[in-house]
């Protein structure tokens, strides 16, 4: 939450959301960090948007796939980003 630099941020959270296996924590993590992302900077970029978005709809829909995390995060995604 500290952290100036949102484009490194964000590399980091797609990084981890694109490459981590299918039941990984660091999936509902990755999304969890860029909700907090949305909120300190006010921004996403289009790609983390999406998997903001992507990962939230794969944790609902399993959550052994990706966690709730990821569906606390996109909620901030939209609060913050105003996409409700």
């Amino acid at each position: 939450m500290s952290d100036d630099g949102r484009e490194f941020v964000e590399h980091w959270c797609m990084e981890v959301g694109t490459r981590a296996v299918s039941g990984s924590p660091l999936l509902g993590l990755a999304g969890l960090c860029l909700g907090h992302t949305a909120r300190r900077f006010g921004h996403l970029g289009d790609d983390a948007l999406g998997l903001a978005k992507s990962l939230a709809v794969r944790a609902e829909t399993d959550p052994a796939d990706v966690d709730g995390r990821a569906l606390d995060g996109y909620d901030d995604v939209r609060s913050f980003l105003h996409l409700w």
